[in-house]
């Protein structure tokens, strides 16, 4: 829309502003899926991903240590190649909520102390992509899939990213979790 309106130039120059900031902010994402997934650039591997998620009281660990993984190595991909760009920013958006929520909400704001700054940076990046049209340069554009450019599905997509992410941050507690008795 916004681009339509532009100079040629500035309309190139909009896209390819969009597209570093979807690469970059995809890439961070499957960046820390690869981590968790494949144990690369220092990260926990698989295995001692599951543990973690087991000490965080995720059960059954093994299944949430997978979806975090998926969501963070395919939903950032899908982000960084603008591929089902709201689907895959929903995902993320849901999966930082859960970050925020169960890791870094309880140490504050600042990301020196481990606090939510930098997931919540990444949150709302997630949800700005959700809720706009796919623009830049992206597979989206290539195959033009226009339920995806509906400003309503989008909407709905946020909302169940969001609330699915809530879901699982609420469930998953460990005050919910723990066993009467």
């Amino acid at each position: 829309m916004l681009a339509r309106r532009l100079q040629p130039q500035a309309a190139m120059e909009f896209d390819l502003g969009l597209t570093l900031l979807r690469a970059t902010v995809g890439l961070v994402f499957a960046a820390h899926g690869a981590q968790k997934a494949f144990g690369w650039w220092d990260g926990p591997g698989p295995e001692n991903w599951t543990r973690s998620m087991h000490s965080m009281r995720f059960e059954p660990a093994g299944f949430w240590a997978a979806v975090s993984i998926l969501a963070e190595l395919l939903g950032g991909i899908g982000l960084a190649l603008g591929l089902l760009t709201p689907i895959s920013a929903a995902v993320l958006a849901g999966h930082s909520v859960v970050i925020i929520a169960r890791v870094h909400w309880s140490r504050g704001f600042w990301n020196q102390g481990s606090g939510y700054e930098y997931p919540l940076v990444l949150l709302v990046a997630a949800v700005a992509f959700t809720l706009a049209p796919s623009a830049g340069w992206s597979v989206d554009a290539a195959i033009g899939l226009p339920i995806l450019a509906d400003a309503t599905i989008r909407a709905a997509l946020l909302v169940i990213g969001l609330a699915g992410g809530l879901g699982v941050s609420l469930l998953t507690s460990p005050a919910h979790s723990q066993q009467p008795g």
